[in-house]
This record gives C-alpha cells, sequence and structure tokens, in this order.
C-alpha cells in the first residue's frame, strides 16, 4: 500500500539512504499497527552467527540455512520453534538434521540451480554440533539495534516530530497511534515436564530471565510468541493470530522481517511489508518513517540522548 503522492526515501546507488524531509512526511495514514521481528531486527541476526559456523567447518555460504529450511515443518528447528521440542532433544535433532549431507547436499546443489551460480565442493560427512551452534546464535542476538529500539520509542510516543516547527504549522504529530506488535519465531515456552537444567539457562544467558527479558517484552502491546502460540512464520494462520489478537486488518500493518519468505507470506495476506537486511536497519527505519509519517530516526532529542540503555 502506497501513500498518495509520497514516494519513500530516495537510495541512491551507494545504498545509503538520503534523510527524509520531516515537513514533507504524510502526517496521517490508514496504519494501525507496526509488526516487528525480533532476531534480526529488534535484536542482532542470528544469521551471523550461522555464517561463521559455516565458515569454521569450511562450508559453503548459506549450506546451513538451507538444511535448516528444506527439512519443512518437521525438521528440528521448525518444532522447536513451535514448542513441540523440549531444548535437549531439539539439540539431539537439530544436530543430526545439519549433519545429514545426503539431503544437504541435494538441497545446496538445488539452491546453486535457483541462484544460477557454480555448484562448489560439498562435504562428504559433516559433525554439526547443534548446541554449540544455537548457543553462538543466541549470543549473537543478544543485543538491541540502536535504530529499530529508537524507531519503536519514538512510535510510542516517547518523542515527536519537531514538535515546535509542527505546532507553529498548526500540525499534529502521530506519534502513539499504532499498535506496537512482535511477531517472533521463538523458543521461549518451557514446561514442568521438561525443565532446562541450570547449566544450559546458564550456557544460553536464559538463567536471570529466561529467553524473552521482561525488558523486550515490555517493549511492544502485544508479543507473538511462536513457542506459545504453537505456529510459526511463514505460516498464514500465525499472522492471522497476530492480527485478530489487535482487532487489525491487515491492510492496516505494516510488517518488518529479514526473510523473504516470511515478508512473502505477509504481502500476501495484505500486509505492507519492509525487507531488513543484515546491517540495513537504518534504511528499514527510514522507510517506516515515511510510512507513518514520525520522525523516527532523527537527530536524538535531549532526553534520548540521556535515557538509560536497557
Amino acid at each position: 500500500m502506497s501513500l498518495p503522492g509520497h514516494q519513500g526515501p530516495h537510495i541512491p546507488a551507494g545504498g545509503v539512504p538520503e534523510p527524509v524531509s520531516l515537513l514533507a512526511l504524510p502526517f496521517m495514514t490508514d496504519f494501525r499497527a507496526v509488526i516487528f521481528d525480533i532476531g534480526g531486527v529488534v535484536m542482532g541476526s542470528p544469521f551471523v552467527a550461522i555464517a561463521a559456523y559455516e565458515r569454521k567447518l569450511g562450508l559453503p555460504k548459506d549450506y546451513l540455512n538451507c538444511s535448516i529450511v528444506e527439512r519443512g515443518a518437521d525438521g528440528a528447528w521448525q518444532r522447536f520453534e513451535r514448542g513441540q521440542l523440549p531444548l535437549l532433544p531439539f539439540y539431539e535433532q537439530f544436530s543430526r538434521d545439519l549433519s545429514d549431507t545426503v539431503n544437504g547436499n541435494i538441497w545446496y546443489k538445488r539452491y546453486c540451480t535457483r541462484r544460477g551460480i557454480e555448484c562448489p565442493v560439498l562435504p562428504s560427512s559433516l559433525a554439526v554440533d547443534g548446541r554449540e551452534l544455537f548457543g553462538s546464535m543466541i549470543r549473537e542476538s543478544g543485543s538491541y539495534d540502536p535504530h529499530i529500539l529508537r524507531a519503536i520509542r519514538r512510535i510510542r510516543g516517547g518523542t515527536c516530530m519537531l514538535l515546535d516547527v509542527l505546532a507553529a504549522q498548526n500540525v499534529l504529530a502521530a506519534a502513539g497511534r499504532h499498535r506496537i506488535i512482535a511477531l517472533t519465531n521463538n523458543f521461549a515456552r518451557t514446561s514442568t515436564e521438561n525443565p532446562i537444567p541450570q547449566s544450559e539457562l546458564e550456557f544460553l544467558g536464559w538463567d536471570r530471565e529466561g529467553a524473552t527479558p521482561s525488558s523486550l517484552r515490555g517493549l511492544f502491546d502485544d508479543f507473538c510468541d511462536s513457542s506459545e502460540l504453537g505456529a510459526r512464520k511463514p505460516e498464514r494462520r500465525f499472522y492471522q493470530m497476530a492480527l485478530d489478537r489487535n482487532g487489525i486488518r491487515p491492510q492496516q500493518a505494516v510488517f518488518l522481517d529479514d526473510i523473504g519468505i516470511n515478508l512473502k507470506a505477509a504481502k500476501d495476506l495484505g500486509m505492507e511489508t519492509i525487507h531488513v537486511p543484515i546491517g540495513g536497519t537504518l534504511s528499514a527505519a527510514q522507510q517506516l518513517e515515511a510510512k507513518l509519517g514520525i520522525d523516527l530516526t532523527g537527530r536524538p532529542f535531549e532526553e534520548e540522548a540521556t535515557m538509560a540503555k536497557l
């Protein structure tokens, strides 16, 4: 959905978006909600850890990613994110899934064919340590992205657009009028039947607040967790759950994610989407700024500059 008369931020050949002119932004939009992915958007990207692990094992780029995705709904990763597989059995099955070079090589050859690239030499055997890989993914995604964090705070209404200038022009800022929703493939669900050993909680950094700290949940009006709801992206019903819980139609939501298939599912449902590539959070925040008509990326206000970090 495009805003009439607004083309969004100009992105020159170098890939760095030019600042959006605040007075050119639309001040009233039809959007009522912004839906954020967590890992790779609000927090660091676990794909960085996967890429590092691939390099460590001498694997071609995206080899392990292909294996994770191609396993489909019954893969260890997918079942874990739906809350259907406890942590320790997940480690074992995740290791087994990713060490399967018979299927892994078939899937990667197809991946190369789709991309029109020459397939490199592939491994004849592989010993992936699922626990080690998962732990590195958790640590890599343990820090907030500053651009997205600022955007969330400004959407919530902590600061508005150049208030003095706008007040002089009798224009009201739109901050605070949008629902802020998290839609995340997560693994927070635990049960008394399958308690996580203290040593594992410490290994993953979950010993204080678990997989999802209260400070993270507190950023959102609603936190839709795949392991709690039993569905995951890109399953259509997971998106619909988030919409229904918040009384939002698809056309009223902007969705930010770092994975193409997740964005496609949202777009097919009718949502406005923004891709957030690794290293591209500022550009994504500027695109969101243009859609909402709120200053999300401008110079920090005094209260933001002194605001304590989460």
